[in-house]
């Protein structure tokens, strides 16, 4: 095995924190991963990686090997970009985490016209409202909405969602229709806990352009955006959701909007990978194509 294929198995060991799935990434046997790794220190004369029964750590030489390895096989890749050939369409394997709806509504019945245009990229489509440690889990890019915490990552903005107030035709028979905020004091809300952080996000609403809050009673919580809809249409409250989320809930009768003029600010969503000067051709054209997507929903 040549020096450069052995320093990509053990950079991603290293990222992943274990052999087994960094042989999962990397497609190939746990025993053929092991064996490069324990060729790399025999060369070198140190040992990079501590092994225990859950989960591999570097050792201080490894720490530093990394760091070096990570440097030359960007470069690495970086010369090779220079010389492929100019026209040469994006290919490969591309691994992307989106918000479930977003995967649903949106993504999945647009990508006929993705390998359209790119044929030579297969998707593996994660689709979960959870943070993803992209390193760790492998994944090249993923689409987050709302505002980004995480500092070591790359972020592309790639627009705002309008939000709404909606609740179920049964709740509003039964508590009215709130026509002002004051009104909101008689309501129930289905609060939304952040997957991020666990804490149950707050009723928003824009007053002169200036984000404010306020406090919802409400019997029913949900850390899912499918769940969280759901409760409303089962009459359990009012939510806030980007508007271009409720279209068919609206025609079909589910879901009504009220306060239209007392809306939570727009949420912006980005695409974010974790480093901007490799960026592989194949993310780049997603992050492009989502950006094209978003553009032509709204």
């Amino acid at each position: 095995m040549d020096r450069i294929h052995a320093m990509q198995i053990f950079v991603r060991v290293a990222e992943s924190g274990g052999f087994t799935r960094a042989a999962d990434l990397l497609q190939l046997p746990r025993a053929t991963v092991s064996m490069a790794v324990q060729q790399l220190e025999a060369q070198l004369g140190v040992r990079l990686l501590q092994r225990t029964t859950r989960r591999v750590q570097l050792t201080q030489d490894g720490t530093a090997y990394l760091e070096r390895c990570q440097r030359l096989l960007g470069d690495f890749e970086e010369t090779e970009a220079l010389f492929r050939q100019a026209g040469r369409m994006p290919a490969g394997r591309l691994r992307v985490d989106v918000p479930g709806r977003i995967g649903r509504l949106l993504i999945a019945p647009a990508l006929p016209g993705f390998f359209a245009r790119y044929p030579d990229i297969s998707l593996e489509l994660g689709v979960s409202d959870r943070p993803v440690d992209l390193v760790r889990e492998g994944v090249d890019c993923v689409v987050r909405v709302g505002e980004l915490h995480d500092s070591g990552l790359v972020a592309r903005r790639l627009g705002l969602l309008e939000q709404g107030n909606y609740a179920s035709p049964a709740y509003l028979a039964r508590y009215g229709t709130p026509k002002r905020l004051t009104d909101l004091s008689a309501h129930l809300a289905v609060h939304y806990i952040s997957p991020a952080n666990g804490r149950v996000l707050e009723w928003e609403y824009l007053e002169e352009g200036m984000r404010k809050t306020l406090a919802m009673n409400g019997r029913v919580a949900a850390n899912h955006a499918e769940t969280y809809i759901a409760c409303a249409i089962a009459g359990q409250g009012l939510i806030q959701v980007p508007r271009h989320d409720m279209h068919a809930h609206v025609a079909a009768g589910e879901l009504q909007e009220v306060l239209p003029e007392w809306t939570a600010p727009p949420m912006p969503i980005s695409v974010c990978y974790p480093h901007r000067r490799h960026l592989s051709r194949r993310v780049q054209a997603f992050v492009d194509w989502m950006a094209e997507l978003l553009t032509a929903a709204r």
